[in-house]
């Protein structure tokens, strides 16, 4: 999971690099073929494509591949606009987001210890993101935006049958992302990329493939409620690469928002694993 978070932190720092040069939607459409290649390669090689999901798993695979589209357009926007740590501060919002989402959708039975840990995290995200002050920044909300997506993303492969591949699942969605990129490259106009700006599209691409496997490996092979707190070490790989690359660092309301959020995050998940084995 600390590999994974790496990887993923990495791929966003070459596409917010390369996209100061490089119109968004061309970077997006040149690192969905990246994934798409990976990916495909992975699907053939564990026989995914043998798989045929019914009509009600391929709506929630559509479901999960717009929200995916969504939220990349948003996160990416945002990402272009404000430094890494703080749009990455708000996105450790999710758990918390997650679990109260599931809550209400499926159900999910939520005590007053974790649902005061849920308002305390979202009060941390409005610390991070300060409405109605001179530190807002209006480009915050796309961030904000970017993680209701996830949670739609992340909900809609819940009902999907444990028989439905993981490789179909990713690749729909870099399919939607990919044309999503392209259809915006159609209408902004094309820019011919340098070697450098295709050198660090081809590293986001191959990060992006490598914190997708090692997230899945994570989350199959290991204690669900060990392995989950550990994606909160993305926020410390987005300020040191957000200084050392950018040279921006979060404020002391950024760091204490994301210290207030990640608390709330982890007692959740605490919370979670010891109800687990009480019910074990």
């Amino acid at each position: 999971m600390c590999a994974s978070m790496a990887a993923f932190t990495i791929n966003d720092t070459f596409m917010k690099s390369v996209t100061h040069t490089l119109p968004l939607y061309q970077a997006i459409g040149l690192r969905g073929l990246i994934a798409m290649l990976g990916l495909t390669i992975l699907a053939l090689a564990t026989r995914a494509f043998t798989f045929r999901p019914n009509r009600r798993d391929a709506g929630l695979i559509l479901l999960r591949s717009l929200a995916d589209v969504a939220a990349t357009i948003l996160f990416l926007e945002a990402l272009l606009r404000m430094p890494l740590a703080n749009l990455s501060a708000i996105l450790q919002s999710l758990p918390l987001l997650i679990t109260l989402a599931a809550a209400l959708v499926f159900g999910d039975r939520i005590g007053w210890r974790r649902m005061t840990a849920i308002l305390v995290g979202l009060i941390g995200v409005l610390i991070i993101i300060r409405p109605g002050t001179e530190g807002f920044d209006r480009w915050a909300l796309l961030g904000v935006g970017s993680a209701l997506c996830v949670v739609v993303r992340d909900l809609a492969v819940r009902p999907l049958q444990g028989q439905v591949p993981s490789a179909i699942v990713a690749l729909g969605a870099a399919v939607a992302v990919s044309v999503m990129g392209w259809t915006g490259t159609a209408l902004q106009g094309w820019h011919t990329p340098t070697g450098w700006e295709l050198a660090r599209i081809l590293g986001a691409g191959l990060f992006l493939i490598v914190g997708y496997l090692t997230s899945v490996a994570a989350m199959r092979h290991g204690d669900i409620g060990l392995v989950a707190p550990f994606r909160y070490t993305s926020l410390l790989w987005a300020i040191v690469l957000g200084l050392i690359v950018f040279g921006d660092f979060p404020d002391g309301w950024t760091l204490t928002g994301a210290g207030i959020v990640v608390a709330a995050g982890l007692f959740t998940l605490w919370r979670e694993r010891r109800l687990r084995r009480q019910q074990a």
